[in-house]
């Protein structure tokens, strides 16, 4: 392990009483592969009780206290892949790009290839911004691999300074679509509540006053469904994870969120039900206010066909 590593601490849960220790980290820490973890293990960076973890097939107990050293990524750089992309708008500046589910935005350790950037790099022939480096050439703002939706990329500098200087102003439209559970006293709302990372769990954000800066959501009821409901969620802020940990925080998490919900989900949604429907900003050379709009992907309608459908009288 370098100097550099990240220590990561939990307690395994009851529901991963029993399990192999390779699983039980898997579901506990979703935003891990199973197969990083298990190159963890292989490596000895595994600890168990104090005690190194030699065999993935280790089976954990309840409350068993597991100890991760997570190496620091290696340096990457992306490169261009013919990977079809879903363009809603484009000219010399920007591109403006829906997004899929289960896409991830830029490369990290684990995801070097297949994802946004790997795709927008080959579209646009490598003429894009540089302010966010090779790993991240244009991309201007993030939305979550299993979250889908809309997505500007910049094309050059100057559009890039300028988008990034709105997202700043909170100037910035971007209105999502999500599926929590449970039912909402009120139509509409505001969560204000500051995120930074969770004390307790590095890989994840958190509600709290240490480290964090000030989030803002603005929220509104779309439709009911008992023990579900659809909401938009309009970002005054753009903190990671910004709208999964609201909606947990108000007792409204996401469905299919098994990082900040429940470790057993409905539907098999594999991934949040959360869309990046609408987005808008002023264009950087022509100071025009553009707003796009997408449609949610097919699993997120059909899971909300099936409630409508069970909601029918």
């Amino acid at each position: 392990m370098t100097d550099k590593s990240e220590t990561v601490q939990l307690l395994i849960d009851e529901e991963n009483h029993g399990a192999r220790v390779d699983s039980a980290l898997s579901l506990q820490l979703p935003e891990i592969s199973r197969s990083f973890i298990q190159k963890l293990i292989e490596s000895g960076a595994v600890r168990v009780n104090g005690q190194l973890c030699t065999s993935k097939k280790h089976k954990v107990s309840k409350d068993d206290a597991v100890e991760l050293q997570i190496p620091e990524p290696k340096a990457l750089e992306a490169k261009a892949e013919d990977i079809p992309l879903q363009l809603v708008y484009e000219d010399d500046d920007l591109l403006v790009v829906n997004k899929p589910r289960v896409m991830v935005v830029h490369p990290a350790a684990g995801n070097e290839s297949g994802t946004l950037v790997n795709a927008v790099m080959f579209h646009c022939k490598g003429r894009l911004s540089s302010i966010n480096g090779v790993i991240r050439p244009g991309i201007v703002h993030r939305i979550d691999k299993d979250t889908s939706g809309l997505l500007v990329v910049a094309k050059n500098d100057m559009a890039h300074e300028s988008l990034s200087q709105q997202l700043a102003a909170h100037s910035i439209t971007r209105k999502y679509e999500a599926l929590v559970f449970n039912n909402f006293i009120q139509d509409e709302g505001t969560v204000d509540a500051p995120i930074g990372r969770d004390p307790s769990n590095r890989l994840r954000q958190a509600v709290t006053d240490i480290n964090s800066k000030r989030a803002v959501t603005h929220f509104k009821v779309l439709e009911r469904f008992g023990k579900f409901t659809l909401i938009e969620a309009k970002l005054e802020t753009g903190r990671t994870h910004q709208i999964r940990v609201h909606m947990a925080y108000i007792k409204h998490p996401l469905v299919g969120d098994k990082v900040y919900g429940p470790k057993k989900q409905p539907f098999n949604a594999e991934g949040q039900l959360l869309h990046a429907k609408t987005l808008g900003f002023v264009h950087p050379r022509t100071g025009e206010y553009m707003e796009f709009e997408s449609s949610r992907p097919e699993i997120f309608d059909n899971i909300l066909q099936s409630l409508r459908n069970a909601v029918r009288p």
